[in-house]
C-alpha cells in the first residue's frame, strides 16, 4: 500500500556522481513508494550500479540527495544504509566462503545465548525458516564454498530478508535461477510489497519486469530517460529508450558450413557430477549445452578445460589428446574458457583493466623476462576497443567497471589468445540487451572465422538463436541432441525435464 501522505519511502533526487573524468550518474531522480516493485533498467554503463552503491552507502552523491520518508540522508557506510532499512542484493554474490550458510545469513546479527556465546542452534533455525519461506532446500550448516551461483543468490536473498528491510534493492537476483525459483522469489517479493515494503528491481529480462513491477525507470549514459507505469510501455519501446536506437537483431547468427572436428569429448565422467558425456564440435560451429540448473553443464566444461578433474574419458583438440586437470595444457592446445562467475574465476578485481585483459598472454608480451607496460597497453586497447568496452583508463582497477564491461574484459582476455576452441559459460548473464547483441555478434563472427564454440546458457532464446546444435543435459548426462531446425523451447524443455528422447 502507498503511504497515506503520498511521501515516497525512498527518493533519489537529482543525484550526480563522477569518478575522475567519468560522469557515472548525471542528475537522476525517481521515487520509490511503499508497496511498489519498481524496475530500474538501462544498458551496462548506464549508471544503475552507481545508483545501487549510493543507496547501499558505498558511495556518496557529489550533488543531489537521497531521501528516506521525505528526509535527506547521508550514508557514510553500508551499516548506516542498513540501519535506515535499505538492504541490497548485489548482482554478484558476496558470501564468506569458509563460513556456513547460516553464519552468512546471520552476519552482523548473531543471536547470543548464555555467557555471551553465539547461539548457533538459533542461527541455523533462522536460516532453515528463511529457506522454507523461499521454498528451497539448502543445508544451513554446509559451508558457502562450493555453492552454485543459483544457491549463492538464494543465500543472499535470505540474508536480505533476515534484516527486515523496508527497502529491498535487488540487482539481477534471478540471473542464475530456474523458472520455478524465479516464481518462488516473485511470490516472496509480492508478499513483501503487500506488507508495505518497497522493492527496487534491476533486471535485463523484460518478461520479469512486466510480470513483477508496477513502474519502470529507464537510464541511458548516466542520465534519467523516463519513469512510467510498466503497463503503458511495450518491450520495443523500453529497448529503444535504453539504447537510443532500434535494436536490429539480438541474435545475429551467420550461416556457416562447419569444417573438420576441432573438439572431441569422449566418455567424460566424474562421480556425482556427470557421466559418459560425448560430443564433437566442428570448426565454425556453435554447440550449446542446455538444461536446468544443476544438470551438470558447467561441471562438464570445467572438466573439458581442465579446471576440475575427470574420472574417465578423453578430450582431443585437432586430433591431439589434452592432458586432464591442466588448464595450462588446455590453453596450449588452443582452448579458452570464459567462466560463469566472472568475478571469482574470470578476473582479478584489484588488478588493472589492461593487466586482466592480457594475463593469458603476459609471457608472449614480455621481453627478457620483463613485462613492458607499453606492449601490454597496446594489446589491451586493441581488444577492449574491438569489444566496445567502456572505461575511464586502462590503468583503472577492473572492479570499477560495470558488469557488462567486466564480461567484455574477460572475453578480450581469452580472444587475445586466438583460440581454436572457445568455451563460454553463461556469456550474457547479467548484461544488458545492447551488450548481449554485441556478444552474440562477436560469437557469430568468431564461428565464421573457423573457431569452434561451446556455449552454456540458461536462456532458451539465446540457445535457440545462436546454436547450430543443442545438447540437452539432465542429471549429468546428455539426453538429447537437436539440430538447429529441430530445437524449439518445447523440445529443449521436454528433454531437460526427462520427457525427450535419449540421444
Amino acid at each position: 500500500m502507498a503511504r497515506p501522505d503520498g511521501v515516497p519511502l525512498l527518493e533519489v533526487s537529482d543525484v550526480t556522481k563522477s569518478f575522475g573524468a567519468v560522469a557515472a550518474v548525471r542528475g537522476v531522480s525517481f521515487p520509490l513508494h511503499a508497496g511498489e516493485a519498481h524496475a530500474l533498467v538501462g544498458e551496462n554503463g548506464a549508471g544503475k550500479s552507481t545508483i545501487v552503491k549510493m543507496l547501499a552507502g558505498v558511495h556518496r552523491p557529489d550533488r543531489g540527495a537521497l531521501l528516506v520518508d521525505g528526509d535527506p540522508v547521508a550514508f557514510g557506510s553500508p551499516g548506516e544504509a542498513k540501519a535506515a532499512g535499505i538492504a541490497v542484493i548485489y548482482q554478484e554474490p558476496t558470501l564468506f566462503p569458509d563460513l556456513s550458510v547460516a553464519e552468512n545469513i546471520a552476519m552482523g546479527r548473531h543471536p547470543v545465548g548464555r555467557f555471551g556465546m553465539v547461539d548457533r542452534a538459533a542461527v541455523r533455525r533462522e536460516a532453515a525458516a528463511l529457506f522454507e519461506r523461499l521454498g528451497v532446500r539448502i543445508d544451513p550448516a554446509r559451508p558457502a564454498r562450493g555453492l552454485s551461483i543459483a544457491d549463492q543468490q538464494i543465500v543472499e536473498i535470505a540474508k536480505a530478508l533476515a534484516g527486515r528491510a523496508r527497502v529491498l534493492v535487488m540487482d539481477e537476483p534471478t540471473a542464475a535461477l530456474t523458472g520455478v525459483e524465479v516464481e518462488r522469489l516473485f511470490a516472496v517479493v509480492r508478499a513483501l510489497c503487500a506488507d508495505g515494503a518497497a522493492v527496487l528491481f534491476i533486471s535485463h529480462r523484460f518478461e520479469e519486469i512486466t510480470a513483477l513491477c508496477q513502474r519502470v525507470t529507464i537510464m541511458r549514459d548516466g542520465a534519467h530517460v523516463s519513469t512510467d507505469p510498466v503497463a503503458g510501455l511495450t518491450v520495443p519501446e523500453m529497448v529503444r529508450r535504453m539504447v537510443g536506437r532500434e535494436l536490429d537483431a539480438l541474435f545475429p547468427k551467420q550461416d556457416v558450413d562447419p569444417g573438420e572436428v576441432v573438439l572431441r569429448v569422449a566418455g567424460l565422467s566424474r562421480a556425482g557430477a556427470f557421466a559418459e558425456v560425448t560430443f564433437d564440435v566442428r570448426a565454425g560451429e556453435i554447440v550449446a549445452l542446455a538444461g536446468l540448473v544443476g544438470s551438470g553443464r558447467s561441471e562438464v566444461v570445467q572438466a573439458v578445460f581442465g579446471v576440475d578433474k575427470r574420472d574417465s574419458g578423453s578430450v582431443h583438440v585437432n586430433g591431439k589428446a589434452v592432458r586432464p586437470a591442466s588448464p595450462r595444457a588446455a590453453m596450449a592446445a588452443g582452448m579458452a574458457l570464459v567462466p560463469e562467475d566472472r568475478r571469482q574465476q574470470g578476473l582479478v578485481m584489484d588488478l588493472s583493466i589492461q593487466r586482466n585483459a592480457t594475463l593469458p598472454r603476459s609471457g608472449a608480451l614480455a621481453g627478457l623476462g620483463f613485462l613492458f607496460g607499453g606492449a601490454e597497453r597496446r594489446e589491451a586497447r586493441r581488444w577492449t576497443e574491438r569489444l566496445q568496452t567502456k572505461y575511464g583508463d586502462l590503468g583503472d582497477p577492473v572492479g570499477t567497471l560495470s558488469g557488462g564491461n567486466q564480461q567484455k574484459v574477460v572475453l578480450a582476455k581469452w580472444l587475445a589468445t586466438e583460440p581454436a576452441v572457445l568455451i563460454v559459460d553463461e556469456p550474457t548473464r547479467g548484461i544488458d540487451v545492447g551488450t548481449k547483441a554485441e556478444v552474440h555478434r562477436l560469437m557469430s563472427e568468431l564461428a565464421a572465422d573457423g573457431v569452434a564454440v561451446v556455449m552454456v546458457s540458461s536462456e532458451l532464446p539465446e540457445v535457440l538463436g545462436m546454436a547450430d546444435r543443442v545438447l540437452v543435459m539432465r542429471e549429468g548426462r546428455v539426453v538429447a541432441e537437436l539440430a538447429r531446425a529441430e530445437a524449439t523451447e518445447e523440445s529443449v524443455m521436454f528433454a531437460a525435464m526427462g520427457q525427450g528422447a535419449v540421444a
